[in-house]
């Protein structure tokens, strides 16, 4: 049994092939319409998505605009050069242990959600993410699945100026931005993949593709990170996990997005995010770039140069 959780204007609803079934309805109360909530009965959750076929669909999802499926997740994590080939490119060393950082949990929005930008260097981040469904701490590698609710398709939208804007660079401010957490489109539970340790990820800008790589090419894999980070904090329920991202991101050959693009992000068996770029405003520090900065994308471009 396995489920897939959508957010459709603030109400969890359960999904099947094109359908969407509001969660309080056909559960009779037994769910109240929070997302949130829901995560908090898993075992009651997919046991009632197996009877979706009793049900009448509430709507279609063509003809909705669904909301990030965990929308006020307590904690959001996020880890940094977490793939080899990304690593390369950002001419940094392989980290020992997972390089986490945090976004705050009020940059988290919808699958189609417009990315509201501040700065001409804003760059995009495809991801996985891990969602925990049984809170804990000290949770063993071999046990961590057992507390990962589902999985979902992410971008760690980063804005470059403000992240180096400071030495050493501060990455959760500019990678938090209002809009900089676009997940979903829904929350797919691990039963409901055929293969959750090998997907397909990929990026594209307004056509172009920019990433693609595979999920098992992590390098600290979701157990691993769960391990390390319940060690330091109790990991609780709705709480997200940013995974890391694979090599052509938008800061080492100078593509960052633009007023009017869209971005589109896959993940074999979780789904499309479909986010449009919109140029509202600059930031105190939108007009500098910072040495850091600089040198970063200058050491990267020469490494690029020398294996030509």
């Amino acid at each position: 049994m396995g489920f897939r959780l959508a957010n459709i204007g603030g109400r969890a609803a359960l999904v099947s092939g094109e359908s969407y079934y509001d969660l309080e309805k056909i559960s009779h109360g037994d769910f109240s319409q929070d997302p949130m909530e829901a995560l908090e009965a898993l075992s009651e959750l997919s046991a009632l998505d197996a009877q979706l076929e009793h049900f009448e669909p509430s709507g279609q999802l063509a003809d909705i605009e669904l909301g990030p499926p965990v929308p006020n997740p307590k904690n959001c994590y996020a880890v940094g050069l977490n793939y080899r080939n990304h690593a390369e490119e950002s001419n940094m060393a392989i980290p020992p242990v997972p390089m986490v950082f945090t976004k705050h949990s009020s940059c988290i929005s919808g699958p189609t959600a417009d990315i509201e930008m501040r700065s001409d260097y804003v760059d995009y981040e495809a991801e996985l993410v891990a969602v925990i469904g049984k809170p804990g701490k000290d949770i063993r590698r071999d046990d961590a699945w057992q507390h990962v609710a589902g999985l979902c398709v992410g971008q760690d939208i980063s804005d470059r100026p403000m992240q180096f804007s400071a030495a050493p660079p501060q990455f959760n401010l500019g990678k938090s931005f209002d809009t900089f957490g676009p997940i979903g489109p829904v929350l797919t539970s691990l039963e409901s993949l055929d293969d959750y340790h090998s997907m397909e990820i990929r990026c594209d800008v307004s056509g172009q593709l920019r990433q693609s790589d595979n999920v098992d090419d992590l390098i600290f894999d979701i157990p691993f990170i769960i391990a390390y980070l319940s060690e330091i904090v109790t990991l609780n329920t709705g709480d997200v996990i940013f995974t890391g991202t694979p090599a052509g991101v938008g800061v080492i050959d100078g593509k960052y997005l633009r007023d009017g693009e869209i971005l589109t992000t896959s993940i074999e068996g979780l789904g499309t995010l479909r986010n449009r770029c919109v140029r509202v405003a600059d930031h105190s520090r939108a007009d500098i770039v910072p040495e850091a900065f600089s040198k970063l994308v200058a050491a990267a471009r020469e490494k690029a140069a020398a294996h030509q």
